[in-house]
């Protein structure tokens, strides 16, 4: 029986795990960027600090960090910036995607077709927001709604597919 020995389990859960890992990585990579961009290299500016203990507390190793500051200060490629998709879910629920890219069209069509897949749509701005106000830990809904069981599956399913693409940061919903 080949594959079935004890390498070759550790090497085939190293590569899931490394692929998990790549994509955390990736993303905290992006927002260290674009923190620093703004901040000017600035390590001591609240943005950057917080970007950076996020990447801590992802066990990021600390030359990674620094090359995403020091390509964010010395680059001059195109910028990035924080757009928030508006949507609503199943069962009504307010969904507000906040995404990091260099390109809004590529970026809303992404977010456009993982939405359609999954039977919902974009919705105008504004028109899910006033369901959350922003604390110091991110976006904080006024009032949840209840879902049943199949309505909290969709949105499971929903929220997954929309955080495995690069350029989604976070997603919030105002579910129970």
């Amino acid at each position: 029986m080949a594959g079935h020995n004890k390498f070759s389990k550790i090497k085939h859960q190293k590569a899931k795990n490394d692929g998990q890992k790549s994509k955390v990585f990736g993303k905290l990579v992006r927002f260290i960027t674009v923190e620093a961009k703004k901040a000017g290299g600035n390590l001591k500016s609240p943005g950057l600090a917080l970007a950076i203990e996020k990447a801590k507390k992802e066990n990021m190793p600390n030359d990674t960090i620094d090359r995403a500051i020091k390509k964010a200060t010395t680059d001059n490629s195109a910028a990035m910036e924080n757009i928030t998709y508006e949507s609503y879910g199943p069962g009504g629920v307010a969904i507000l995607i906040e995404a990091l890219t260099d390109n809004r069209n590529k970026a809303a069509q992404e977010v456009k077709a993982i939405l359609v897949k999954h039977g919902f749509e974009l919705a105008s701005p504004g028109s899910a927001s006033w369901a959350f106000t922003k604390g110091p830990e991110g976006l904080v809904p006024n009032m949840t709604m209840p879902l049943e069981d199949a309505d909290i599956e969709k949105l499971h399913a929903l929220v997954e597919a929309l955080e495995e693409n690069d350029e989604v940061q976070e997603v919030f919903t105002n579910a129970e």
